[in-house]
């Protein structure tokens, strides 16, 4: 999995329920052509980054079409959430 683009927003809760800090990242991959999730068109991660406290991690994510937006249904392996969170926190800290 190789990381080719991204974004990124603070989001706000409103309502004040949630503690600490979440944001969103759109974060564009390239799969190896042998992959499963390999698209021609490009595939997407949302991935929420929540930061409370000392506690830094994926809340939540989901993998998507990037031509279409449409949700894809599978999991990602355990190191390449932990690929996710270290690249989020990364570049938490340089904004």
């Amino acid at each position: 999995m190789e990381i080719i683009e991204y974004s990124m927003i603070e989001l706000i809760d409103p309502t004040g329920i949630l503690t600490g800090s979440r944001y969103e990242f759109r974060i564009y991959v390239q799969f190896d052509e042998e992959d499963e999730l390999y698209d021609d068109k490009g595939t997407g991660i949302r991935v929420i980054y929540a930061v409370d406290g000392g506690e830094r991690k994926v809340a939540s994510y989901h993998l998507f079409e990037r031509a279409t937006d449409k949700v894809i249904d599978i999991d990602l392996e355990d190191d390449e959430i932990a690929q996710l969170a270290a690249f989020c926190e990364e570049h938490l800290e340089e904004e």
